[in-house]
């Protein structure tokens, strides 16, 4: 299985452990986990993500069952095997409401400081807290999923133009929902079940072509 190993906060490139330090380092944001991007989408390839992230307790979510016309197009983790998994991802592509072009979703659950989540949503720091906080305080929920059964609420982050964001909790650790272009977060005003991966991986799962919103920054 081909991975991609790249920095969690910027997708650049990491220094991995040597004599003189034992963390994976970028030079832009210090000790990292590094992010492993797989370079395929198939069955034996999410076998392994979600076995890793099992071993972690960390989800993988995946929007079950699929929306219609939509396949699974991408997955990856932070960590190694020192700190274990710390961080995971998941991209799913298909049609754009109310568009005739195409559209992808990452879906995120991260520990707090990875920062991974907040890359994909154009956040500056790494963790969404003081943005959801103000939401909180005088509004409802701008989505809902159910995570595990449970209902998850999820609100609206400040993002780029050309995407949509959403973040809450679940499980313990934060849970974003970033969509390409920022219409596709309509999808996100139905109640969408996020399915864990790593306690049940669906022999039905339908892969897609790779999504290029994983790929590392070069």
């Amino acid at each position: 299985m081909g991975l991609a190993v790249s920095c969690p906060r910027c997708g650049g490139d990491l220094r991995p452990p040597g004599l003189a330090h034992s963390d994976w380092v970028c030079e832009r944001d210090g000790p990292v986990p590094p992010l492993h991007t797989a370079q395929h989408v198939n069955h034996d390839v999410f076998a392994c993500a979600t076995k890793r992230a099992a071993e972690s307790g960390v989800p993988l979510w995946c929007p079950w069952p699929l929306p219609t016309g939509w396949t699974v197009t991408g997955v990856a983790w932070a960590g190694d095997d020192r700190s274990g998994v710390s961080a995971t991802a998941l991209a799913c592509s298909g049609p754009t409401p109310f568009s005739d072009g195409p559209a992808d979703v990452v879906i995120v659950a991260e520990e707090p400081g990875v920062g991974l989540g907040a890359r994909f949503a154009g956040l500056s720091g790494p963790d969404p807290g003081p943005a959801l906080l103000d939401r909180e305080g005088g509004h409802g929920a701008h989505a809902k999923v159910k995570a595990d059964g449970h209902p998850t609420p999820l609100w609206a982050v400040s993002t780029p133009d050309d995407r949509s964001a959403y973040a809450g909790e679940a499980r313990g650790r934060w849970l974003y929902a970033v969509t390409w272009p920022a219409q596709a977060g309509y999808l996100l005003s139905e109640e969408v079940v996020l399915q864990d991966l790593s306690d049940w991986l669906p022999p039905e799962l339908v892969f897609g072509a790779l999504s290029p919103r994983l790929r590392p920054t070069r």
